[in-house]
């Protein structure tokens, strides 16, 4: 629930301002005290008094505002608040953030705030995927602002991909967990999960027998304590976590550059069972069957992600968390790669055929770490995760 949070929501102009008004409503439905900001923009796509209707409140609009100004009123708009939401985020008002800007109320109230903030962006694929805006993007992370979405599908301009809003309720569970009392709180994590596909020919592929469903199991537990969790998976079978920023990936380099483009975090945790080759020049074509004999792969190395992070010499996360999934000698195996790879902690687990781990619902893992190592009882996916997350909160001081 959100009683009595006050939360200050900055609507600038786009298609998706229309979704706003529902926004409203939901965050008023459990409780919340909603203070519009209303862009010029923004007024193109939505009235005043709706906005001012649904909210019960005043809308604020203009930084000249005689009234409303005369106590320096962007001052205390920007710090009264829980949390400042933006929603819709243009690509306009992101760079204006990004830069420091602070040409009209909305800007000038982002800049002028310690209140924590929380962003909904909101533009066409082209606008999203341009390199000024995902280095506007790389910037109010590295600044500690919140995400929710942008999530993929149809657009109004009629293309297709990454750029829609978040839908409404999945902004409020965004809200209820930056307004929450939990440990992780303020906390930002990346967390990878499941196999990587590494191509063969556009048919073919090598991969493994990871569900991903710990991974999983891992994020929405730090989600459930609070954390701001980027999540970065490959085309795993498991339901993808709720209230995360979910990144997916097919192979082991795009994942490598997916962790790389969001390191400005507190912990990352690699529970992705990620290919250790490729093939060093996949067809663009289907191999045949032919009578000429069996087709000749050449291997390459895959980059080991948990090692690059964990050397990394600048920039590197204050913990960093590996998986070490053996099939015999496991304490001494994942002991080894901890030290070798450079790790803070592994997290070894026995996946023999016999344990009906790799793919099951259960685990039993042992933490290995510079204290020595400590087994864990064989317990369910969910317990790990809620186990690991606490442990993971502890030791971050939250």
């Amino acid at each position: 629930m959100l009683t009595n949070k006050r939360i200050l929501l900055i609507i600038s102009g786009g298609i998706a301002a229309y979704k706003s008004l529902d926004l409203i409503r939901r965050l008023r439905e459990r409780g919340a005290q909603v203070t519009p900001v209303l862009t010029r923009s923004a007024e193109e796509f939505v009235t005043p008094l709706s906005v001012s209707s649904l909210a019960g409140s005043q809308v604020y609009r203009d930084l000249f505002d005689l009234t409303d100004e005369a106590d320096m009123g962007h001052i205390q708009l920007s710090r009264s608040a829980d949390l400042i939401v933006v929603a819709p985020a243009t690509a306009d008002l992101m760079a204006k953030m990004a830069h420091g800007m602070a040409n009209d109320l909305a800007s000038t109230l982002l800049l002028a705030t310690d209140t924590p903030v929380l962003v909904a962006p909101a533009m066409n694929v082209r606008m999203w995927d341009h390199p000024a805006t995902q280095r506007n993007l790389a910037q109010l992370k590295g600044d500690g602002i919140s995400f929710v979405g942008p999530n993929e599908g149809d657009m109004a301009c009629g293309e297709f991909g990454p750029g829609r809003m978040a839908e409404p309720m999945e902004i409020v569970e965004a809200v209820q967990r930056a307004t929450s009392a939990g440990p992780l709180v303020g906390r930002r994590i990346l967390v990878t999960s499941g196999p990587t596909h590494e191509p063969i020919d556009p048919v073919r592929y090598i991969a493994n027998r990871s569900s991903g469903a710990q991974g999983s199991a891992i994020a929405d537990a730090l989600v459930k304590l609070g954390a701001d969790v980027v999540f970065v998976t490959g085309p795993a079978d498991a339901a993808r976590p709720e209230g995360v920023e979910l990144i997916e990936v097919e192979t082991a380099q795009e994942m490598l550059t997916a962790v790389q483009e969001n390191l400005a975090v507190d912990a990352a945790i690699f529970c992705a069972a990620v290919a250790d080759w490729r093939v060093a020049s996949a067809s663009d074509r289907k191999i045949k069957k032919t009578k000429g004999g069996l087709p000749v792969l050449e291997f390459a190395e895959n980059p080991d992600i948990l090692a690059t992070v964990s050397q990394m010499p600048t920039g590197r996360p204050p913990l960093v968390v590996g998986f070490a999934a053996e099939t015999d000698d496991v304490i001494e195996n994942a002991t080894a790669k901890r030290i070798r790879k450079g790790c803070d902690w592994i997290v070894a687990n026995d996946v023999s055929p016999a344990t009906g781990i790799m793919g099951g619902s259960e685990n039993a893992v042992t933490l290995i770490s510079n204290e020595g190592s400590e087994a864990w009882p064989r317990m369910g996916k969910t317990e790990v995760a809620e186990k690991l997350a606490a442990r993971l909160a502890d030791a971050l001081g939250a």
